[in-house]
């Protein structure tokens, strides 16, 4: 099995992730538990793993940046999707059918010139 590279994104976050032999989750030259130490966004990433693997050892390296922890957390979690389907036919079919490949495309509404913020007006003063 040759090296798979795919590209995971959320919000503003970008997730780069290589595939491989071996075994481990890399991020950022950390471990998963000390990159997510919160338990959510840990279960959040391995719902990809209890989809697709299956005894089958992977060692992944990821590179994350850009956005806060919720964002690289989607990120990573698209990006290792993504790398997985690319490996069968078989795990791009269990991967569509959970809604792993699909990408978040929700963002921050940018703020409007002459407004408080993204829809929020400044109070009206009549006298």
């Amino acid at each position: 099995m040759t090296k798979t590279v795919a590209v995971g994104r959320r919000k503003t976050s970008i997730a780069r992730v290589f595939l491989g032999k071996g075994e481990g989750l890399t991020i950022n030259s950390r471990s998963l538990e000390d990159y997510f130490p919160v338990k959510r966004h840990q279960i959040f990433i391995q719902e990809v793993f209890n989809a697709v693997t299956k005894g089958k050892k992977y060692a992944i390296y990821v590179n994350v940046k850009g956005g806060g922890i919720s964002g690289q957390a989607g990120a990573v979690r698209h990006g290792i999707a993504r790398a997985f389907a690319k490996v069968t036919e078989e795990n791009f079919k269990v991967l569509r059918a959970g809604k792993f490949l699909t990408r978040d495309s929700r963002m921050v509404e940018r703020k409007k010139y002459g407004q408080r913020g993204a829809r929020r007006k400044f109070q009206f003063s009549k006298r």
